[in-house]
């Protein structure tokens, strides 16, 4: 288990864009990763009521669950491992495990499972560290729906802010609203 204060700047991309950057940190394909986002919430959406979100990442030999809920700056991520074979159990059933972290914070929010599957998000990512913060460079698919996307993963939100703005400047990108993975998908309905 893990909980963290996620702060994080991101654009949309244009293909063209994607590619590029691609070239621009000498990215290969071997550095890419797929991972999979199943998205969970109550039947009256109580989660995103809260600007909250509930899911399960899958790689090709684990998973987490994650549950993101807001804070003043960023978003605080209880992140729980969990098996591939639970991940079948948690998405046939809405039942998360009884000893997690994540299911303990639900408890508190007065969230009671079984909760229900509302879609999945596959992303291709490479990740790279730099001195300003963690760079991911995702290709997404979810529903009829392909999109590209940068983030920069950052310590502290004012000097992050510069140090994205920055890298935009650095790239020759403009700046285009990024909402969150899971809003993107829930508007592709």
């Amino acid at each position: 288990m893990s909980k963290n204060l996620e702060i994080e700047y991101k654009t949309m991309l244009s293909e063209e864009s994607f590619f590029r950057i691609t070239d621009y940190f000498q990215l290969k394909e071997e550095d890419f990763f797929v991972q999979v986002n199943t998205y969970f919430d109550t039947l009256d959406s109580q989660l995103k009521q809260m600007n909250a979100g509930l899911r399960i990442r899958s790689f090709t030999d684990s998973a987490e669950i994650t549950l993101k809920l807001p804070e003043k700056v960023g978003l605080l991520e209880i992140t729980d491992t969990i098996s591939l074979t639970q991940v079948q159990e948690i998405t046939k059933s809405g039942v998360f495990p009884e000893n997690s972290e994540v299911f303990q914070k639900l408890l508190q929010l007065n969230i009671t499972t079984p909760l229900h599957k509302i879609g999945q998000l596959k992303t291709k990512r490479a990740q790279k560290k730099l001195p300003q913060g963690l760079l991911a460079l995702d290709e997404s698919w979810y529903n009829n729906d392909h999109d590209y996307e940068l983030e920069l993963e950052v310590t502290d939100a004012v000097s992050g802010r510069k140090a994205f703005e920055q890298l935009l400047i650095t790239l020759a990108i403009k700046e285009i609203n990024a909402p969150n993975k899971i809003q993107r998908m829930m508007s592709s309905f």
